[in-house]
Parts: structure tokens; C-alpha cells; sequence
């Protein structure tokens, strides 16, 4: 019986992790500026504009040791139709970053969505709002 099989070469090197494994380890999981820029994409398609300038993103929180993301988002109303497609695009847009595992997406109402004060000066100039 030849025990060589289960003998590893004197000179064999152990096993190391892939890079990317590496650096998804090291605690690189996206930080609140880049998955706001990442689910900027997703409009609001009664109003056809981003949810983030619209000020719907209230907060981005990531847990390193799960490698995922908690969302705390609002909508236009609380009777809004498309709700459930636009938090389903905010889930699918943040899982698809290099080192998210898991998202978890917190529909809140308070404070209420007001975009006098949430949303960026662009949007607020396009809804006709002026201060």
C-alpha cells in the first residue's frame, strides 16, 4: 500500500483564499455613500426620479460579521402601489455589491417623507418646490 496519496510534498504550500475572498473578509462591505450610489438607479416610477434624490433612503448600516446591509427606507405614502417593487430593487441593487450577503430592507414612517426637507435641490426644482 502506497501512503504517498495521503502524504502532502515536503515542499507543498497550504492552501491560501482566493483575493476576493481575502478582501471580503477583511471588513469591505460597501460604506453608506457607495450603496446610496449603487441603488440611485431606482426611481419611483410615479414621479421617474431616483429614490435617493428623492430623499426615501433615510439610512445605510452595515454589519461586518454577517456581511449585510440594513436599509431604513420610507415611500412617498403609505398607500404607494409600487411599494413592494421598489423595495424589492432597493434589495436586489444592494445585494449584487462585492461583499454583501444578506440585506435587510426597514420600511419606516417616521420621520414622514416631506421633500421640502428630504429631497436634493434638483428634485426639489423639478416638483416645483421653491423656498
Amino acid at each position: 500500500m502506497n501512503d504517498s496519496s495521503e502524504t502532502p510534498p515536503a515542499d507543498a504550500q497550504p492552501a491560501e483564499a482566493p483575493e476576493e475572498t481575502k478582501a471580503v473578509s477583511a471588513g469591505s462591505l460597501p460604506n453608506k455613500e457607495e450603496v446610496m450610489e449603487a441603488i440611485r438607479p431606482v426611481v419611483d416610477p410615479e414621479m421617474n426620479v431616483s429614490i435617493v434624490d428623492l430623499g426615501l433612503v433615510y439610512d445605510v448600516e452595515a454589519d461586518e460579521a454577517a456581511s449585510k446591509l440594513n436599509i431604513k427606507m420610507t415611500l412617498t405614502s403609505p398607500m404607494c402601489p409600487v411599494g413592494p417593487q421598489i423595495m424589492g430593487a432597493v434589495h436586489s441593487s444592494a445585494l449584487q455589491m462585492e461583499g454583501v450577503e444578506d440585506v435587510e430592507i426597514q420600511l419606516v414612517w417616521t420621520p414622514q417623507w416631506d421633500p421640502r426637507q428630504m429631497a436634493t435641490d434638483d428634485v426639489k426644482m423639478m416638483l416645483g418646490i421653491w423656498e
